[in-house]
């Protein structure tokens, strides 16, 4: 797993906790009108129909409880960016787990409603520098929140592509903190400052070895819009598909992420 050297990049907790409940009531106002036909639609990720995807964007943010209920470690030993490498060690167990959910709660909409209920009583609880014992090691709650903002857009995202005319909305704060774990842990893969990784209006980052820049315009440059940003480096979307249909801006010898991404696996 690729480790951070630069000073991380530090989160509001008060925004980031907005954020988290922000988008996941953005979701389950959207769910309350899916029909039995609408969530069993296929989607974009593998096997899975909608309801799949529904129980499992519930247990993006159950995954709060379930490590708030372990005992506190006695130290943080990974950084937010840390849980980006991490995320395909686990697909086996997190498929069996959703597909369990999925069977287990045939009315969806109360177990998003239990969820949230779940996670406002845990946020009133415990101060945002309560270490949890996460899947991927110790690290502050509301660090960890910052994951579930990449987990709740990333399948927002696959929500709104599968099923046509739903258009939830992302919002901003999540949108902005999952646009920039993701643009850390390139950053982190790819370390060096010979490119420039620009995502408007909410990160920049330097990346891949060779000259580094110090003033003017880099010699590489790639920019892309944040939904884009995130398709990419969740493999929802390739390089060269974004490329050739000008959803990225790539200039420089250096400006090919093609072979970096995606980051998630």
């Amino acid at each position: 797993m690729p480790t951070a050297k630069k000073r991380p990049r530090s989160y509001d907790p008060g925004r980031t906790r907005a954020a988290v409940l922000a988008q996941f009531g953005n979701v389950r106002e959207a769910v309350r009108g899916l029909d039995e036909e609408r969530l069993g639609l296929p989607t974009r990720l593998g096997e899975w129909t909608v309801r799949e995807l529904v129980a499992h964007i519930g247990m993006a943010v159950t995954a709060v409880h379930r490590a708030a209920a372990r005992p506190a470690p006695a130290k943080r030993d990974v950084q937010v960016v840390d849980w980006a490498f991490a995320t395909s060690a686990n697909s086996a167990a997190i498929d069996a787990f959703t597909r369990g959910l999925a069977a287990e709660h045939a009315d969806l909409g109360a177990y998003l409603a239990e969820a949230e209920d779940g996670l406002r009583a845990l946020l009133a609880e415990y101060p945002d520098g309560r270490l949890l014992e996460t899947n991927v090691g110790a690290m502050p709650l509301d660090d960890y929140l910052v994951t579930r903002t990449v987990e709740l857009v990333v399948h927002t995202d696959d929500l709104n592509a599968a099923v046509p005319g739903l258009d939830v909305p992302y919002e901003r704060q999540a949108l902005a903190a999952a646009t920039r774990l993701l643009a850390d842990a390139l950053a982190v893969k790819a370390p060096g400052g010979s490119t420039e990784v620009r995502v408007p209006p909410y990160a920049v980052v330097q990346c891949v070895e060779g000259p580094r820049h110090t003033r003017g315009t880099p010699p590489n440059v790639v920019e892309t819009d944040p939904l884009t940003w995130i398709r990419l480096a969740t493999g929802r979307l390739s390089w060269a598909d974004a490329v050739a249909g000008a959803r990225v801006g790539a200039s420089g010898e250096r400006a090919d992420l093609g072979g970096l991404l995606p980051l998630l696996g």
